[in-house]
């Protein structure tokens, strides 16, 4: 693998930081305080092409490899990481529909996705399906020309503020092969939305449950044949690791950035931070486990982009990895403010609420470990066939 960007990817990481810093950093603390999701700035976001990175070109995307996608969040992230998470779930969506749709399908509802006049929502999450996504009780019912849902999502971002939901729920038997994929208009009649959670971080995207009551949809809202639906899932969760690892990534990126403007003009006994050598030291850390982060995370999206054989393991690696080191960068980060990290005033609190929830989403990183563990004892001795 070649670690060096192209001049391409060069040029995606300039335009997107631009777009991060005009447009997403200035007001990241204001829609935290506000709860606002801002709607208007993921559409001009659209405008860019960031709604539909990863998406083919034929399907009206950019066709950017999963790596040229990860380094857009990456600085997107260091703008507002709640509003870029948004916007990695939204590609994920998309990315489903586009992939596993029909022709007729597509073209009703990825014209809208790509160019930002409608938002969707992943429905994967149940009250007593999380981590054993498996089991979900939500059912889709099979009635002549038409599908009749029930059942319940939980923590779905975006909910309430979205157009489609791209829905998980159970045709068949139980289990991960009785598990369709659907695309849900999400003001379809039967739908009711929860209140709108009150989060530790991630302030600037609503969450709510989902209740399904006899919702009618058409049979071709079905993506893909039945009983594909978990495997759908699961593929698209191969790039929603590495997207939520790299917003950890940009997380991490600005609070280490902020720190070193912070000990380069903070002064105590009468000579800057900087020049302490327990904190050089820190700072070295921060930055060795930044640049080990970003390595795994781009080289898990290599093997996605390769369709490497072991490219889900990669993808739990780097996203377990990433987001633990990085949510300990924004904490250290914190710390080494001291009682001005806490405050409002600095962005590091916020990096340090936004960041934490990347440890439990998209898989938790437990899961990760199982992901990991099992195709470790599943190699034993034959360990070389995994590097």
């Amino acid at each position: 693998m070649n670690f060096d960007l192209s001049e391409e990817q060069r040029l995606l990481v300039d335009s997107a930081r631009a777009f991060a810093s005009r447009e997403l950093a200035p007001h990241a603390a204001e829609w935290d305080r506000q709860h606002h999701f801002p709607v208007e700035v993921i559409r001009r976001a659209a405008e860019q092409g960031y709604l539909g990175l990863y998406i083919a070109e034929e399907d009206g995307g950019l066709g950017l490899s999963r790596l040229s996608a990860s380094l857009i969040f990456e600085q997107l992230a260091a703008g507002c990481v709640a509003t870029t998470a948004y916007m990695t779930i939204h590609n994920m969506a998309s990315w489903m529909l586009a992939s596993f749709g029909d022709a007729a399908l597509k073209q009703q509802w990825l014209p809208g996705l790509i160019g930002g006049e409608l938002l969707a929502s992943y429905c994967l999450t149940e009250p007593d399906a999380g981590s054993d996504a498996a089991h979900l009780r939500t059912r889709a019912r099979r009635d002549g020309d038409e599908y009749v849902l029930d059942g319940a999502k939980t923590f779905i971002s975006g909910a309430g503020s979205t157009d489609v939901l791209i829905v998980m729920a159970r045709t068949g038997v139980d289990g991960a092969k009785g598990i369709s994929c659907f695309l849900v208009p999400a003001n379809a009649e039967g739908i009711r939305y929860g209140r709108n959670e009150d989060k530790m971080g991630w302030k600037a995207q609503p969450t709510r449950t989902i209740t399904f009551e006899g919702v009618r949809i058409p049979a071709g809202n079905r993506i893909g044949p039945e009983g594909q639906g978990f495997v759908y899932a699961m593929k698209g969760l191969d790039g929603g690791r590495l997207n939520i690892a790299s917003c950890s990534l940009g997380a991490a990126q600005a609070a280490l950035e902020q720190s070193l403007r912070y000990v380069e003009e903070r002064k105590q006994f009468g000579k800057a931070l900087a020049e302490f050598q327990a904190l050089q030291f820190k700072l070295a850390d921060m930055l060795t486990d930044l640049t080990a982060s970003r390595q795994m995370v781009r080289l898990a999206a290599h093997k996605l982009d390769h369709k490497d054989g072991e490219a889900t393991l990669y993808c739990a690696m780097a996203k377990r990895f990433a987001t633990d080191r990085c949510f300990a960068l924004c904490n250290d980060a914190l710390q080494l403010h001291g009682g001005y990290g806490y405050l409002n005033d600095y962005p590091l609190e916020r990096w340090v609420r936004d960041s934490r929830v990347h440890q439990i989403l998209e898989g938790t990183n437990e899961i990760m470990r199982v992901i990991v563990a099992r195709r470790l004892l599943e190699q034993g001795a034959m360990l070389d066939r995994l590097l």
